[in-house]
């Protein structure tokens, strides 16, 4: 199976692989190295140990982040501090850093930037980097969680009542359609920031209060601006078990495949400990959702079990979180996007997971500096 970079640049990325996969050598043929970059790398230290095990000796993982303290670039083979996301060079400093050291690959790992890189894609493209990133299309319905909600329903897949004002949600109570425990949360958001539980109507009006006072203050205020008076969603509360899909697209945005865990344990928003399960259910709702979508790569959702069956929550077009326990259990995501950047196919056991697998996260240490720092880095404000 060869998958190129979405359907319209199909040819483009296909002429990538052809022409820096195998180069003439005394008239034999090798493999030229094949380079990734992972962006906004911040604490993923496990991701760029899982591209560099299977890369091999066949290239490097290149880090970069905002942060020379970012834990994840201590275990690059290099790394750089760039722009943040939000400034006018940011993409401009990842196209030279890839035609510097040659990027093949380009995995995106930060809400924020993803919009920014599918506006760019022609421009990483013609250096020769494939953006492992979906169409801006694509990442707007899964950054704004009303339009999550909207797509969701239009394919029958179950979602949570979800009201955009208090008045709104007031007739929900009083005809009984919800109840509380309610959630309120940016309709923009990333990373749990500004999600509050209410138990009560006066919670209720205090925390959307406080959340639209504070919402232009966020890092997701700007994405907020679009529509402020429709920025903070009440939200139902789901009830049941709760799992994580790692739904797999080519890069063509054709499905392959859906992993699944039963989260165990949260912290901060992630998932901390999850058991694999395999259950043709869900397989189906990855396919439906993979399908429907057309996303690039990898796509983290949010999924409970409920008395009426699974409820999807949020999508995010990029590797999430959940990844490193369907990686414990045997997948193999960057070893299958490396095999298609390259035009090759994947293996197939790539594409598998054993069920029962529990796995945690524990914290760690890495030095990233035997420099002291000037005092006013130093301080913990």
């Amino acid at each position: 199976m060869f998958a190129g970079g979405g359907t319209i640049n199909g040819l483009l990325v296909a002429a990538i692989a052809q022409r820096t996969t195998l180069v003439s050598l005394h008239g034999s043929k090798v493999a030229i190295a094949v380079n990734v970059l992972l962006t906004c790398a911040g604490r993923r230290h496990y991701l760029v140990r899982f591209f560099q095990e299977a890369l091999g000796s066949n290239g490097q993982v290149i880090a970069v982040d905002c942060s020379p303290f970012a834990p994840a670039l201590a275990q690059a083979d290099i790394w750089y501090t760039v722009p943040r996301v939000s400034e006018p060079d940011y993409v401009s400093r990842l196209i030279d850093i890839c035609q510097r050291h040659q990027v093949r690959l380009l995995i995106p790992l930060n809400d924020l930037e993803l919009a920014i890189l599918a506006a760019a894609r022609r421009e990483f493209l013609n250096v020769g980097t494939i953006p492992v990133v979906s169409s801006p299309e694509v990442i707007d319905i899964c950054l704004d969680k009303l339009a999550t909600r909207d797509f969701l329903k239009a394919h029958s897949v179950l979602v949570p009542e979800t009201y955009t004002t208090l008045e709104d949600a007031k007739a929900g109570l009083d005809s009984g359609v919800v109840d509380f425990p309610l959630i309120v949360k940016p309709r923009w958001g990333t990373a749990s920031i500004g999600v509050e539980i209410v138990e009560d109507w006066d919670e209720l009006c205090m925390a959307y209060s406080l959340a639209v006072r504070r919402l232009p203050r966020t890092i997701v205020g700007g994405l907020s601006s679009r529509d402020l008076d429709r920025a903070i969603l009440i939200q139902t509360k789901l009830r049941g078990e709760e799992y994580g899909l790692d739904i797999v697209n080519d890069l063509n945005g054709r499905y392959v495949t859906t992993f699944a865990r039963r989260k165990l344990v949260m912290r901060s928003g992630e998932t901390d400990r999850a058991v694999t399960v395999v259950d043709p259910e869900l397989s189906h709702l990855g396919m439906v959702i993979g399908n429907a979508l057309g996303h690039i790569g990898n796509l983290d959702c949010d999924v409970f079990r409920t008395d009426y069956g699974y409820v999807a929550l949020e999508l995010n077009p990029r590797f999430g979180g959940g990844y490193p326990f369907s990686h414990m259990a045997g997948a193999n995501l960057p070893a299958v996007l490396i095999a298609w950047a390259e035009g090759r196919s994947a293996d197939e056991r790539w594409l598998r997971i054993r069920s029962g697998v529990t796995s945690s996260k524990y914290d760690s240490l890495v030095t990233m500096s035997e420099q002291e720092l000037p005092l006013s880095q130093s301080r913990l404000t």
